[in-house]
């Protein structure tokens, strides 16, 4: 309305170069953009996705405030990027859908098994000897070492920058998986929980900003306890998982079972693995892969909850004594899924590479496999949202994932409608949902699947 904004003691926070501003200090640290986690996570329900409205302008606060003011000449206060060009609204960050959070705990408890899967093939090899790299079913391709023990990361497939960073013998990659933000650049729920306070509230956790300090000089000090992290990130891991809506109407049921044959016979179920198999359910807090910055073992006692337990928010998932079959649909692994170098799927940066970097500016064309479970309810789709239906997305699948396209599009119209029918019926279900599979009006039935 033409007032100076404030925040905190009321000072104004303009600059003379722009009316709207923000000082340095204030929006590298944090940003106010919204007034709770529900305010972007709340479709159908509390802790799913969101409207297009609700994305994220994921590595924009690198900027002061962007004003695109080309007669601004001071790198990243409104205009120019770090490597002195001017940015546009579609360079200066990659703008993301906002995904839901049913069923992480699961999810983050598969990347947990599968890293220490890899990291113990790892640790088997010799130098002058490799290893394929495979967990639950899944390859992440050959880790090699030369004779003089530095590793060769060149045939590992899926995994990100940071997983495979190493300087020598004595430095293995880490070989990490992480399950969160599209571009698989975090690793736990605790670590997405530290980043979103932040950036996304104006809230400095302790653990990551230290005690009795004031980051973002708004006069408020120890915003966020450890404690109440631990809180947050256990909450987000006993969310409910998504589950299966399979009409009664015999002529609609028939057309999901057979999306569900043609789903794997046309490739879908190759990265989009309909299960995953969890040996165990107990969520400890914290991950012992978490990066500096966040609660790791040892720093204090640590906090365990079965996400198996029946007290817990329903659906859940039923455990057997072999252990817990996960029906996420994804393999956890980045892939390259753009169709070639004027895609307009590709990112603008890589958030995974040193900011201002060549390899920061050559954009990202590599996701993580989208986790399908709760899909049908959770438009808009695509890593930036800018598709009204699944059908669409579908046709946008490019590079490894281009002879499945063109397996989809080569089937015939009611094969194609059949395989729509498959994927609408996967869906987040009304909370205190007892059964995983429920007819349209929420009744439970039984359903085996056929991928």
């Amino acid at each position: 309305g033409g007032r100076p904004l404030t925040k905190g003691t009321g000072a104004p926070l303009t600059d003379p170069t722009s009316p709207l501003v923000f000082p340095r200090a204030f929006n590298r640290i944090s940003a106010n953009d919204s007034n709770s986690c529900a305010g972007c996570h709340n479709a159908p329900f509390v802790g799913g996705g969101g409207d297009f409205v609700t994305g994220v302008f994921v590595l924009g606060h690198r900027f002061d405030f962007a004003t695109f003011d080309a007669a601004d000449q001071v790198p990243l206060r409104g205009a120019l990027q770090e490597n002195g060009q001017p940015g546009t609204l579609q360079q200066i960050a990659n703008y993301r859908a906002t995904v839901g959070m049913q069923g992480s705990g699961y999810i983050e408890l598969l990347a947990r098994e599968i890293t220490v899967d890899l990291q113990r093939r790892r640790d088997w090899i010799r130098p002058g000897g490799s290893s394929e790299l495979v967990s639950k079913g899944v390859s992440f391709g050959v880790l090699a070492r030369a004779t003089d023990g530095s590793w060769n990361t060149s045939q590992v497939t899926g995994l990100p920058a940071p997983s495979l960073a190493t300087t020598g013998a004595a430095d293995p990659p880490n070989l990490i998986v992480r399950p969160f933000h599209q571009a698989g650049a975090v690793v736990s729920l605790r670590q997405f929980t530290n980043n979103a306070f932040n950036h996304h509230h104006g809230i400095q956790s302790t653990e990551r900003f230290g005690a009795n300090t004031d980051p973002d000089g708004d006069a408020h000090t120890n915003e966020l306890t450890r404690a109440d992290v631990t809180a947050v990130a256990i909450w987000q891991a006993t969310l409910p998982v998504p589950g299966r809506v399979i009409p009664r109407n015999p002529h609609i049921e028939a057309a999901i079972r057979r999306g569900e044959q043609l789903f794997t016979q046309i490739g879908c179920a190759i990265c989009h693995v309909p299960t995953l198999p969890l040996r165990d359910t107990r969520f400890v807090e914290p991950n012992p892969f978490n990066p500096a910055g966040n609660l790791r073992p040892g720093d204090a006692p640590a906090y365990a909850v079965d996400l198996g337990d029946p007290r817990l928010p329903g659906p859940r998932l039923e455990s057997t004594p072999d252990g817990t079959a996960v029906p996420a649909f994804t393999d956890l692994k980045l892939h390259d899924i753009c169709a070639g170098p004027n895609d307009p799927n590709i990112e603008a940066l890589d958030m995974l590479q040193p900011a201002g970097s060549p390899a920061f500016f050559a954009g990202n064309r590599r996701f993580l496999t989208r986790r399908l479970w709760g899909c049908a309810n959770e438009p808009p789709y695509f890593h930036h949202g800018q598709f009204t239906t699944l059908r669409e997305a579908i046709h946008a699948h490019g590079g490894e994932a281009a002879a499945s396209r063109q397996a989809f599009a080569a089937l015939s119209a009611h094969e194609r409608d059949c395989v729509i029918e498959c994927l609408k019926s996967l869906q987040m279900l009304p909370p205190g949902a007892r059964s995983p599979y429920v007819d349209e009006d929420g009744r439970p039935r039984h359903w085996t699947p056929s991928f």
